[in-house]
C-alpha cells in the first residue's frame, strides 16, 4: 500500500470517530487493568513511538506485546471498537490507523487523553489508569491485525493443512515439520495488515510457530487454524 492509501484510510477513522460514530459513548466503560509482565519497561516520560515494535525490540518482544494487547484490547476496547478490532460501524476501524509513527502519535494521545464532546466522555482517558506498557501492547496487536480478505487465497491451503494436522495429532507419520513450518511462514509473510504493517498476527503464523513436530503441537495448530479460518468468514 502507498502512503496516500494509508492517509485516507486514517482520515477515515478520524472523520468517523469526531463524528456520529461517538454517538455510542463508552464513557461508562470502567477500565480494566492489564498485566504487562515480560514486556520491557519503557520508563515514566511517554514515548511518541512504539517500542514494541517487531524492529528493534525483536519478535519474542513483538508477540508478548501482541499476547497482552489482545488482552487488554478485548477487556477495554471492543466493546466499542469490535472483536478482534473489527468494528461494526459505531466506532473506527483501528486495523485502518497508519503504522508506525504517524498513527503511533494519534493512537498515544487518543490513548492517554480520551474524547469528550459536548461535555459528554464518549473514551475515557486510559492513560494513567492502565500506564504506558499497555498503551504500547494494545497498539501493537491492532497495528497487526490482518486485513479484510487477507486470508482469501490461502484459505483452500490452510484448511487442507488443518485437516491434515488433525492427522499427525494422532500419528505423526509421514509428517515434515520443517517444510510444514516453513510453508506456514512462507503464507504468513503473503498476509497483509489493515494499517501496513509489515508483519501481520496471523493463524499461520501461530500455527507455525505452535509446530515442534509433536502430536500435540500439530493438535494445538489444528485448533488454531479451525478458529482463525472461522473468525475470518
Amino acid at each position: 500500500m502507498s502512503r496516500p492509501h494509508f492517509i485516507t484510510r486514517f482520515m477515515t477513522a478520524g472523520a468517523l470517530l469526531a463524528a456520529g460514530t461517538l454517538a455510542h459513548a463508552h464513557g461508562d466503560v470502567a477500565p480494566q487493568a492489564v498485566d504487562t509482565s515480560g514486556l520491557p519497561e519503557v520508563g515514566e516520560e511517554w514515548l511518541t513511538e512504539n517500542p514494541y515494535r517487531v524492529e528493534p525490540a525483536g519478535e519474542e518482544v513483538w508477540l508478548r506485546a501482541i499476547e497482552i494487547g489482545a488482552s487488554g484490547y478485548t477487556q477495554n476496547c471492543a466493546r466499542c471498537h469490535g472483536l478482534e478490532v473489527v468494528s461494526g460501524g459505531l466506532a473506527p476501524d483501528l486495523r485502518y490507523l497508519e503504522a508506525e509513527e504517524y498513527g503511533d502519535e494519534w493512537f498515544i494521545e487518543r490513548f492517554r487523553t480520551g474524547y469528550t464532546q459536548n461535555g459528554i466522555t464518549k473514551m475515557p482517558a486510559f492513560g494513567e489508569l492502565l500506564g504506558q506498557e499497555a498503551a504500547w501492547a494494545i497498539r501493537t496487536y491492532v497495528e497487526a491485525r490482518p486485513d479484510d480478505g487477507a486470508l482469501d487465497d490461502f484459505s483452500d491451503e490452510l484448511k487442507t493443512m488443518r485437516d491434515q494436522f488433525g492427522a499427525y495429532a494422532k500419528s505423526t507419520d509421514g509428517a515434515d515439520a520443517d517444510a510444514i513450518k516453513q510453508r506456514l511462514m512462507e503464507i504468513a509473510e503473503g498476509i497483509e495488515t489493515g494499517s501496513g504493517a509489515p508483519v501481520a498476527d496471523s493463524v499461520a503464523l501461530r500455527a507455525a510457530r505452535a509446530i515442534d513436530g509433536s502430536a500435540e503441537a500439530y493438535e494445538t495448530a489444528a485448533e488454531i487454524l479451525t478458529i482463525g479460518l472461522s473468525a475470518a468468514n
